[in-house]
């Protein structure tokens, strides 16, 4: 599987609320961005209240953990799945930081492209690292122009002149919430309210909706924004001074169908891939069936388009989470995650959908799985184009070494996961997911927004053992 760093979310409130249960919430409705670790920090009168833990949200949040956070006017949240940095506690956020001006906690979705060079710069200087992530290099570069600024979005805004690549995050101090997206707009951001007036900052319109609140606007690629004892100021000096880049994978996989991303439905998105791969791709078949859960808009489409019926072809096992015990070599671990329902597609022709295909390892296994369930073809769509290179921007793909379409032409991928046919998305088609919005799709076509790191390691401490098949 292709996975995204994590997700964010901050509030900020006129007087105390139960910011911890809101952001455990706010954070349940962002876990598919990150399942790897999460934490919550509260602010109480400018005391600092935190939590923080490996596993998914309920596992790391029990009730008996919420109930001891006091209220609290600000809150900020981070749930993690980590491509940068160790899978230790050690990286999980939110970071808290100490310094002569006062403190601060941020959380950050993406990677920067220059992390490993700001990295050096600040340890030559004399600086002291405790995590492998870049989110330390942010947050070390932000408290040294603060100490030099009249406030803290001063010291981000000074800050966001030496980071490069991809930043959304948002950011605490003892009376302030701030949040900010970098001037290519990577990753999403955006803020709404609830109905007793707190402010609620989320990677994801999904998690303002889960708390109650009402989407206000997405935050502009650039902007930074401030929620303080005088209201809600916007601060846009970097704004327009980048071509917005913004990752189409958000719209074909990381994102929840139900979220709205920069003024664009993700479910109108993945219904629109999956028509443009009819069209593009047709095939002589019985039934569409999609692989869960971001196969399943692209499928719909595909019907809609092909006119050949749409079923629920696969279970997913929806009660694995981070604490599953993976099987050893007699047991099969798609298996395990996933049923095909015999009764849909034996004696049928299927076409099957999903958002990407990386090693291969795990569409052939799926594949497979429809062949014992019956199924006489089996005709694989993928609603995303091949993937050919590196991302530098928060996705984990960090070698070509792996990618099953650097080694293999179509046809030859297609025996290989023993399909009868295969048919990517078009790279051309990338725009019309986004509308007229700019994308990135460097992993795709190599078109890199900004300059290529000379590190290309992900962590430079710690070797990473094994990629997560697909």
């Amino acid at each position: 599987m292709i996975h995204e760093e994590c997700g964010v979310f901050g509030l900020y409130a006129e007087t105390p609320v139960e910011a911890a249960h809101l952001a455990y919430y706010g954070l349940f409705a962002l876990q598919h961005r990150g399942q790897e670790s999460c934490g919550i920090i509260v602010n109480e009168d400018g005391l600092f209240h935190g939590h923080k833990d490996l596993g998914l949200v309920s596992e790391a949040f029990p009730e008996d953990v919420i109930r001891k956070f006091p209220l609290g006017r600000i809150a900020v949240g981070h749930t993690r799945y980590g491509t940068t940095g160790a899978s230790s506690r050690r990286n999980i956020q939110p970071i808290e930081v100490n310094h002569q001006k006062g403190k601060m906690a941020l959380a950050h979705n993406g990677n920067l492209s220059n992390a490993a060079e700001l990295r050096d710069k600040l340890e030559l200087s004399g600086a002291i690292f405790h995590t492998t992530s870049d989110t330390e290099t942010i947050a070390y570069i932000i408290t040294r122009e603060r100490l030099k600024s009249p406030s803290i979005e001063e010291a981000l805004s000074r800050a966001m002149d030496t980071l490069e690549g991809a930043y959304s995050l948002v950011l605490m101090s003892a009376q302030k919430l701030i949040c900010a997206r970098d001037p290519h707009g990577f990753r999403p951001l955006c803020y709404g309210q609830t109905p007793d007036g707190t402010y609620i900052v989320a990677s994801e319109s999904c998690a303002i909706h889960a708390v109650g609140g009402r989407v206000i606007r997405d935050i502009l690629p650039g902007e930074i924004l401030t929620f303080g004892p005088d209201g809600v100021r916007s601060n846009r000096e970097h704004c327009g001074k980048r071509k917005k880049q913004l990752c189409v994978f958000e719209y074909i996989y990381f994102a929840r169908p139900d979220s709205v991303i920069d003024g664009r439905a993700v479910q109108t998105a993945r219904n629109k891939a999956g028509q443009i791969l009819a069209k593009v791709h047709p095939a002589e078949a019985d039934v569409v069936i999609g692989v869960p859960d971001s196969g399943l808009d692209a499928a719909l489409g595909f019907s809609w388009e092909s006119g050949i019926p749409y079923s629920i072809g696969l279970i997913k096992n929806k009660y694995i989470g981070r604490t599953f015990i993976a099987p050893d070599g007699r047991l099969d671990q798609v298996k395990i995650k996933l049923a095909a329902v015999e009764e849909v597609v034996k004696g049928k022709r299927v076409v099957l959908v999903d958002d990407s295909i990386v090693r291969g390892t795990t569409c052939g296994r799926i594949i497979e799985l429809l062949r014992e369930a019956g199924a006489l073809e089996v005709h694989m769509r993928v609603s995303a184009p091949p993937f050919l290179h590196p991302c530098y921007y928060g996705t984990d793909i960090d070698s070509e070494d792996q990618l099953i379409a650097n080694h293999l032409s179509v046809p030859e991928i297609a025996e290989k996961i023993k399909a009868d046919s295969l048919g990517y998305l078009p790279t051309w088609a990338l725009p019309l997911l986004a509308g007229d919005e700019g994308i990135c799709s460097a992993c795709f076509t190599g078109h890199y927004p900004t300059t290529v790191p000379k590190n290309v390691c992900k962590d430079r401490f710690e070797r990473r053992l094994s990629w997560k098949e697909n």
